[in-house]
């Protein structure tokens, strides 16, 4: 078998690549996108910047992402924060749109897009409507922000891909994948908008901006 080493699978397990993290079995192993505990960090953010969020829409495609991996983690740490999750299934614009207009029809609530191909897609029309409804947004991306979105936590792209560099070097020197335990991400990067944050009526927290690797003024 050829040896596969993966970049930017969040949830190699439940895709069917390994049989486990630790002792990933056949021709596969590689670097996390991002294990689901990650769910807590976004949460955490979104309630920083507005203590009295209630609800948070989980947005995504079930079809593109690791869509339970996600949901089931953030169901699980929404208690802790006094939050609720709404599960908010989208696949086209169109319903984009209809989930979103729908869910702010109720106050204190926010938005948390998980990594997914539909809203990376869609991003535009997303950053769109959390600003009209003026709900607050964290994002797995950082192009997220820099294109208006409010706020991001995520993995350091560039250091995944040396993580996985250094994978190929080892099997090339004769390590067999199977031996090698699938890597978390190490190193992680929040970025946020002040003009975002303005345009909502939110003012990003002192600790959250001591925090932030990238403020976009």
């Amino acid at each position: 078998m050829i040896p596969i080493v993966f970049v930017n699978v969040s949830d190699p397990i439940g895709s069917g690549f390994v049989a486990s993290l630790a002792r990933p079995g056949e021709n596969f192993t590689g670097v996390l996108q991002y294990e689901a505990s990650v769910v807590s960090k976004w949460l955490a953010m979104l309630k920083e910047i507005e203590p009295r969020l209630e609800r948070v829409a989980f947005v995504a495609n079930p079809k593109t992402t690791p869509y339970d991996y996600f949901l089931r983690a953030a169901e699980a740490a929404a208690p802790a924060l006094s939050v609720k999750m709404v599960a908010s299934p989208v696949a086209t614009a169109a319903n984009i749109e209809q989930v979103i207009e729908s869910f702010a029809g109720t106050p204190n609530g926010g938005l948390l897009l998980p990594p997914d191909g539909t809203t990376i897609l869609h991003r535009d029309l997303l950053i769109a409507l959390a600003a009209r409804h003026k709900l607050p947004a964290v994002y797995a991306f950082d192009f997220f922000v820099a294109a208006g979105g409010l706020m991001s936590y995520g993995t350091d792209q560039d250091d995944n891909f040396r993580l996985a560099a250094a994978y190929v070097d080892r099997i090339l020197r004769g390590d067999k994948p199977a031996d090698l335990p699938v890597q978390a991400p190490t190193k992680f990067e929040t970025t946020v908008n002040l003009r975002a944050a303005k345009a909502i009526d939110l003012t990003i927290p002192p600790g959250l901006l001591v925090a932030a690797d990238e403020v976009i003024e």
